[in-house]
This record gives structure tokens, C-alpha cells and sequence, in this order.
């Protein structure tokens, strides 16, 4: 039988719309900005040395190593991104800067296939001896995921045979065998990248390699127990302290994990991998696990914007229901890593919940993470700032009050590169029968059902606007199920085929709407997904949202900024019979959908710390803008969770 697949990148076009816009920004902003700055070529930005460390290991320049162990994998990610870009978009310096760094990249690397920029320069003896702390395997995976990306795009072999390279030198080295190493990689990310690579060279024992990886992990006796004990070190990392190697997703076999546990990133890292292989190998223990691992996360430790990893000591999960809000780490990569586990799990199986994840993760917690002017980032998305506080208190110190120009430990910027240079691979899929909608935003594509071309077009101004119109125009009559997400955030969904209404209720499978018919060119699907404000609340369990509402418009989280809330947005105030009314302002943050309406505020009583006197109330106006643009009129208070009286 045959799997669904995503459409080749060149096949789908976004040129108008919200999501084309932030395309269009990466296309034309980021990817050129991003490359200044692994060159060291951006006034004010943190030094990245990244590209510099690659032009010392090929022997072009001297000069040592740079940054951290882990500074390689910036580069692949924007090599990626780049690489997409051209999949869409031709340019012909890009393809050029692209062919120069290659041209490096392969005199840096190895004889055998070797590429590690940080061990190379700084301990080329100690080669795979140090997997639990360094990032030799996770960079690997970065490489290689560029050079698949590269190839499909441009047809060149020139990165493709040097991940093919390192691949291989992957292979003999990691394994069960007398003279290999059964150990496996403290950051995952290889694991899916072979399976990449798998599919693009049509080898299936890099899918082998993949399973390995993933199978021994948290085997005993443990392999990082023996690595520490051969290093000579006597104390872990402190972020290690709650479960030792559980922060690694080691402390028992993959299968055995019910929640999520331990670095954030890692963690959806490894369970996009291990839905891969589900595909690839119809693996059904690794399918239950998945599943099992992703209700526990939706269920307890997921953000109303769509983030995760609460704690920043480590970056990882927390406790059950431990959401604080000003202290959240809500790293931009985790969230990508949802949206790539959400992804795979629409693959495996065709169910509203996983797309509704992937489009609040992606459209709140992501977005967040790069400014509209493509040229700042953050790292970190709490819900909740106070700059005063952020910038005092210790268990705050990683909250940035402002977007900056790079980090030191850059690997979030080209992260959201690479992921909004290929959103035609989380629109849409094709079915073994049809083709599935995922994420509505204006675009075009082509394909080929049943061996017949076809052609889509969807024309919308979503998430702003809930009307989404579909023009089907196929070569031929062709009888097919056409699959559209019935988001679960939209309570009263219609839709109707040549103006003709679609029983939903009748036609909804696990929230998506299968329209199946012989479908002839010129055919219109019309739909209209009411966005009335809604106000959700919190699981009570979550102790720092008690007594307090989050704003929810369509997919959209909203928040309330200092500059439109005036401070102390703590005391402000929304009455339970306060109507919000939508309002798009055209001239605000390059256009976007306000929320307006009555609220109050608190004054306090008395000038005394403590005091027996209720605190005053007097009337005040409120005023909401997406989650995803907050920080863009420089620094000030902001605030998801509002208070409501």
C-alpha cells in the first residue's frame, strides 16, 4: 500500500497571504542576514565563528576553533534553509555562496568521512569519545538533512557525497558488531536524517542505522554509565539532577517512556524519528510509544501558544501541569520539533489533533521566536515579561526583554529558517486516495492522484479570516477524496462543494472532512470557519493560570503589550461579561487583527505593603494583539494569561 507523501517543494507556491509573507521575509531577510552572520559580517551580533571554524579545518585561513562544541550544526541549518529557498525561489548568488561553503565543507572533511569542526581543531584524538556531552552525531544529522535538501533542490551531488561520506563512516563505526561502538548520540537528530537520506538514495541500511540508534538507547548496562566512568568525571551537569540520564531520553529503552522527559528538543527530536521508522518499518511498539508519549504531552505539559519545555534549568520538561508563565523556557526549537513530530503523526495517521498542534505550535510558539524585520530573534517564549524583573532575577536571566541580533548558541534563528523556507511540506499531503489540507494560507500547486495531474488552488486571508475557497481542477475527471482539517479550535464549521452544503457531522473523520466524488475542473469547495473571540482557560492543576483567561481568535493566541495596556498588566482586569470585538488594523505591525473591549483596573488601596483594605477598581480599556507579534514596538510588559473578574 502505498504512504502518503508531501508535495515537491517547486509544486506548491505561496505568494500572497500571512504565511507567504513570513516565506517571503525568510526568503529575502533571513536566509542573506543569516549568512553575514555565520560570516561574522553583522555590526552589534554575537561573534559565530561558524564559518570561520570550517575555513580553518580546510586549511584556508588560519586560526583556531571558535564557539561552542555544537557551532557546526548553524551553519547546516542554514545551508538547509538556503537550500529550500532555491527549491522555490532560483537565485543565482545564493547558489553560489552555497557552492563556495560546500567547496569548504568537503576539504574539511575527513579521509574516512569525518566532519567536526570543534574535535577536529581542539581534540582530533578524541574521536565518538565523549556522546553523552558532545555533539558529533547531532551535527552529522544537521549535515546530512542539508545535504538532501541541497540535492533535490539544485540536482548537485557535491553536499549529497559528503553526507553520503560521513554516513557511511556513521554506519561502520556505530553497532553491536565486535569492533564497533554500541553506544548512541546524546543529542538525537541523526536518527532522522538517516531516514532522509534513506529515502533519497533508496539505501535502506541507513534506515537500519536510524532503528539501531533508537533501539539502544537507554539499553543496559548503560553506555553512558561506562563513558562518564572512562572520562574520569565524577559530577554530571547540573541539569542532570532530577533523573541523571532520563535528561538524555536514556534512562530506560524508548518504548518504556510515557512522558515527556528531559531536554525538550532532544525529546521531539527522537519521537519524530521514531514515528519515521514506524512508516518505514511498520514497527507497531514504536507507534503505541508515539502515541502514548504525545497524549501525555498534550495532556500535561503544553503550552496554551503552543510551546513546551518549561524549565530553563536544562531546557527541558518539567512536572505534570508545571506551566509557569514569566519563567518559561518555550525554547523556538522545541516548538519546531512539535511541529515536526505532528507532522509525522498525520502521516501515520490521518487525525484532527495532530494538525491542530501543529498549526498553534507553529502559528504562536514559532513565529514568536523571529522579529518582522527578519533581523532579531528570540530563543526563549515565555507568556509573561516584566523587564525590570527579567533582567534582576536569576531564574530569569535567560529571558530576553528584546529580540537581539544572534546568540552565541545560534541554533534557533536558522532553525525557524529552514522550517518557514519549506512550509509546503506541513500544507498538504497526498493520500494514497486523495489529497489531505492541513494548514489553510492562500497558495496554488500541482500533483498527480491516481496517476491523473492535478491542480489546487485555495484562496484566503486565514488566520485573519475563516472563509477559505478551493478550486479543484484536476486533467481529467478523476474520483477522489479530497481530506480538509476541520480545525478544533471552530465550533460551528460550513462547508459546501459548487454551493452545494456538506453534511459535516456525517462526512468528519477524526476531524478531518472527507469529501470523496468525481471531481471535474472548475469544481469549488467554499468554507467558512467562524472566528468569534473565545476565551480558554487552564486545567485547574495549573496552579499559575488560576482565575485567569488566555485569548483565542481562530488559531491565534493573543496577549496584552505595556504599550497599549499602559504597566502593572498584572492589575488588569477582564470582566466575565465583557464582549471583545475583533478589529483589523491595517497599519499596525504590518497588519493584523486587534481584540477590543471593555476591562478594569485595579488601584491599590493604600500606600502599605499589607493592608485590610479592599483595592479599588476603575473602569479601563483592553487591547490584544497575536502572541506571534508581541516585542515589535520595542521593549515593554507583556501577558497572555489575563486575569478575570
Amino acid at each position: 500500500m502505498s504512504k502518503p507523501t508531501c508535495i515537491a517543494l517547486p509544486k506548491i507556491s505561496f505568494e500572497r497571504g500571512f504565511l507567504a509573507d513570513r516565506a517571503r521575509l525568510v526568503r529575502d531577510v533571513v536566509i542573506p542576514y543569516q549568512w553575514e552572520a555565520l560570516n561574522d559580517r553583522v555590526s552589534g551580533a554575537e561573534r559565530s565563528g561558524t564559518v570561520h571554524n570550517f575555513q580553518v579545518a580546510a586549511g584556508e585561513k588560519p586560526g583556531e576553533f571558535y564557539g561552542l562544541w555544537f557551532q557546526d550544526s548553524d551553519l547546516a541549518k542554514w545551508l538547509e534553509a538556503a537550500s529550500f529557498s532555491l527549491a522555490t525561489h532560483p537565485d543565482a548568488k545564493l547558489e553560489a555562496d552555497l557552492d563556495g561553503i560546500i567547496a569548504t565543507i568537503a576539504k574539511a572533511q575527513q579521509p574516512d568521512g569525518y566532519l567536526d569542526t570543534y574535535v577536529q581543531l581542539t581534540a582530533p584524538d578524541k574521536r565518538w569519545t565523549n556522546l553523552f556531552e558532545w555533539h558529533e552525531l547531532y551535527i552529522a544529522g544537521h549535515f546530512i538533512e542539508a545535504g538532501v535538501a541541497h540535492f533535490e533542490a539544485t540536482g548537485k551531488r557535491t553536499l549529497l557525497d559528503v553526507i553520503c561520506k560521513l554516513a557511511d563512516m556513521i554506519c561502520r563505526v556505530f553497532g553491536l558488531g565486535k569492533d564497533q561502538i554500541n553506544g548512541y548520540p546524546g543529542h538525537q537528530e541523526i536518527e532522522l536524517a538517516l531516514i532522509k537520506l534513506a529515502r533519497v538514495t533508496g539505501e535502506n541500511r541507513y534506515v537500519q542505522q536510524a532503528a539501531y540508534f533508537i533501539n539502544q538507547r537507554g539499553a543496559e548496562p548503560s553506555y553512558y554509565e561506562a563513558e562518564v566512568k572512562r572520562l574520569g568525571r565524577e559530577k554530571l551537569p547540573v541539569y542532570f539532577y532530577h533523573n541523571r540520564w532520563s535528561y538524555l531520553q536514556a534512562g530506560k529503552p524508548v518504548r518504556d517512556e510515557a512522558d515527556p522527559i528531559g531536554h525538550s528538543v532532544r525529546m521531539v527530536y527522537q519521537l519524530s524519528a521514531m514515528a519515521d521508522l514506524v512508516r518505514e518499518t511498520g514497527d507497531e511498539s514504536l507507534r503505541s510509544a508515539c502515541k502514548t508519549v504525545w497524549r501525555n504531552l498534550c495532556d500535561y505539559h503544553y503550552y496554551v501558544t503552543g510551546a513546551i519545555g518549561s524549565e530553563w534549568n536544562g531546557e527541558q520538561f518539567s512536572g505534570r501541569y508545571d506551566l509557569p508563565n514569566d519563567r518559561a523556557y518555550a525554547e523556538s526549537c522545541a516548538g519546531i520539533g512539535l511541529v515536526f513530530f505532528a507532522r509525522r503523526m498525520l502521516d501515520l495517521e490521518l487525525k484532527g489533533e495532530y494538525g491542530d498542534v501543529m498549526e498553534r505550535t507553529l502559528l504562536n510558539n514559532v513565529l514568536a521566536g523571529m522579529a518582522l524585520d527578519g533581523k532579531t530573534f528570540f530563543y526563549v517564549n515565555p507568556l509573561e515579561v516584566r523587564p525590570a524583573e527579567a533582567k534582576r532575577r536569576f531564574d530569569q536571566h535567560y529571558v530576553k526583554t528584546q529580540r537581539v541580533p544572534w546568540f552565541g548558541c545560534a541554533c534557533c534563528p536558522p532553525n525557524i529558517a529552514r522550517t518557514l523556507a519549506s512550509l509546503g511540506y506541513y500544507t498538504h499531503s497526498v493520500q494514497p486516495d486523495g489529497l489531505a489540507v492541513h494548514l489553510y494560507t492562500d497558495c496554488s500547486l500541482e500533483t498527480a492522484i491516481g496517476g491523473s495531474k492535478l491542480k489546487l488552488a485555495m484562496g484566503t486571508d486565514y488566520p485573519w479570516d475563516g472563509k477559505v475557497t478551493i478550486t479543484v481542477d484536476p486533467a481529467t475527471a478523476t474520483n477522489f477524496s479530497l481530506r480538509l482539517r476541520i480545525p478544533g479550535w471552530c465550533t460551528a464549521p460550513t462547508v459546501s462543494v459548487n454551493a452545494t452544503a456538506v453534511d459535516i457531522a456525517a462526512n468528519n473523520v477524526n476531524g478531518y472532512l472527507q469529501l470523496t466524488r468525481e471531481w471535474v475542473a472548475g469544481d469549488v469547495v467554499t468554507m467558512d470557519l467562524p472566528m468569534p473571540v473565545q476565551r480558554v482557560r487552564a486545567h485547574p492543576h495549573v496552579i499559575h493560570d488560576i482565575g485567569c483567561v488566555a485569548l483565542q481568535r481562530g488559531p491565534l493566541i493573543f496577549c496584552v503589550e505595556q504599550v497599549d495596556n499602559g504597566d502593572q498588566l498584572g492589575l488588569l482586569r477582564l470582566p466575565k461579561s465583557a464582549e471583545l470585538k475583533p478589529r483589523f488594523a491595517a497599519d499596525l505591525l504590518g497588519g493584523t487583527v486587534i481584540l477590543e473591549g471593555p476591562a478594569e483596573r485595579l488601584q491599590p488601596a493604600n500606600d502599605e505593603l499589607y493592608s485590610r483594605d479592599e483595592p479599588g477598581v476603575i473602569p479601563a480599556k483592553i487591547k490584544a494583539i497575536p502572541y506571534s507579534l508581541w516585542n515589535n514596538r520595542g521593549e515593554g510588559e507583556m501577558r497572555v494569561w489575563i486575569r478575570e473578574s
